[in-house]
């Protein structure tokens, strides 16, 4: 028998061994689905030993707050539990700590998971849950970059607010500026205009990646040509006609498994970025099947090369909005500077491309 004193002692021993986790739940991920994806994702992390403490996210930007508080208490792992709009959040709130993020991901996207090689749902189905939360209790944490992005907020719609200044993201250095850290990627073109519609809701009714390709297909049916110019590394700017998109990642796939950037992953110490300008809109639509495929590389001028700072304006037309991290938060003119160790996250033991 223990003695009583040595019971009491045994019991803290016990409890500090149990590895305690905050997660960060998105109430409204993948379509309000998120919470009923929760309850099952509860019990079985509960089974696997961790000691959760719950955080609902309120509204957007609500879980950057969140993380922010977090990085001095005493979590052994800060888990963005939604989609890749929860994880960027989550991660914003984190770069620069060493803090370890971890994510469960039940949101529309998933490629920030994807890219540390963490299983995801398919359609209203997760099939390797188990696998998710294995890498949680047995991953590998990898030190990564992160891209800042200033520019100017996107402008208030109906459906959606405008953007606001949250403190973990740092001041910008020009007046009415905003600035946001990507961890995936940014992106402007058609692509920005394709997460524009859906902040207003259209084809809501449809899930995953199909409502990606049928807001791209409005998209480019709809898009009005417009003139600018862009520079790499600090370089000459160019001018060019801007039907069609860039992409400036850190990893292979965003807008829920297109393959935009081939052979990219988060621990390259660069960003890849993917151009194709000049596009008639029958090319566009040619290059979807393609580009969710990986394969568009070479077809109509679209090239791909590492870089670490990217600047964008328009130069006739109207500014365009630019994507950071599946959001149309900033609008031209904008600038992309990537730099290294900003965050810690915690993926699979072997990630693609790596």
């Amino acid at each position: 028998m223990i003695p009583r004193f040595g019971r009491i002692e045994v019991e803290r021993s016990l409890s500090r061994c149990v590895p305690r986790i905050a997660c960060i739940l998105n109430p409204n991920a993948r379509d309000g689905l998120s919470v009923s994806q929760w309850d099952k994702f509860e019990p079985a992390l509960k089974e696997a030993g961790f000691d959760i403490d719950l955080r609902h996210t309120e509204g957007p930007g609500h879980a950057m707050d969140i993380a922010q508080s977090l990085v001095d208490e005493d979590h052994e792992l800060v888990v963005a539990i939604g989609g890749d709009g929860t994880v960027h959040e989550v991660a914003s709130g984190l770069r620069g700590s060493q803090k370890v993020l971890g994510i469960l991901p039940i949101g529309s996207g998933n490629d920030y998971a994807r890219a540390h090689g963490i299983p995801t749902p398919k359609g209203n189905k997760f099939k390797d849950m188990q696998g998710a939360i294995d890498i949680l209790s047995k991953g590998k944490d990898r030190r990564v970059g992160s891209v800042r992005v200033e520019g100017l907020p996107a402008p208030e719609h109906p459906t959606k607010a405008a953007p606001s200044h949250f403190p973990c993201n740092d001041e910008p250095e020009g007046a009415g500026n905003l600035v946001r850290w990507s961890f995936l990627e940014c992106d402007a073109g058609v692509t920005s205009v394709v997460n524009r519609l859906k902040d207003e809701g259209q084809f809501k009714w449809i899930r995953g990646q199909a409502k990606y390709t049928a807001l791209a297909i409005k998209a480019v049916l709809f898009w009005k040509k417009q003139r600018g110019k862009y520079s790499i590394d600090g370089g000459e700017q160019i001018d060019v006609d801007l039907s069609g998109l860039f992409c400036f990642s850190q990893c292979q796939t965003f807008g829920g498994g297109y393959r935009v950037a081939p052979g990219a992953k988060p621990t390259q110490g660069h960003g890849s970025l993917v151009m194709a300008w000049g596009l008639s809109k029958i090319r566009m639509l040619m290059l979807m099947g393609p580009l969710e495929k990986g394969k568009h590389l070479g077809k109509w001028g679209v090239t791909m090369e590492s870089a670490k700072r990217y600047e964008l304006d328009v130069s006739e037309g109207e500014p365009l909005f630019v994507n950071v991290d599946g959001e149309a938060v900033i609008t031209t003119p904008v600038s992309m500077q990537y730099y290294d160790d900003q965050l810690t996250v915690r993926g699979a033991n072997s990630i693609p491309n790596e």
